[in-house]
């Protein structure tokens, strides 16, 4: 087997924005930062609402707002 060709794999320490952290392994680094996990994820919660960082969503509905059926 070749030497030195499999990445160094770290143990992760992942903190999420909803402030969740739990320990994973990674080829990143030991620390990482995630904006959405499981525990705030509408899917996995099961709560109704839009995930929506960058203004997407408002976005469209400027864009399509004169469109009637």
């Amino acid at each position: 087997m070749k030497k030195d060709l499999h990445p160094k794999v770290y143990t992760t320490k992942v903190r999420c924005a909803c402030g969740y952290e739990f320990e994973s392994k990674s080829t990143v680094g030991e620390e990482l930062g995630v904006e959405i996990c499981s525990h705030c994820h509408p899917f996995f919660t099961g709560e109704q609402r839009f995930v929506d960082s960058a203004g997407r969503i408002d976005r469209f509905r400027k864009k399509y707002a004169g469109l009637q059926k």
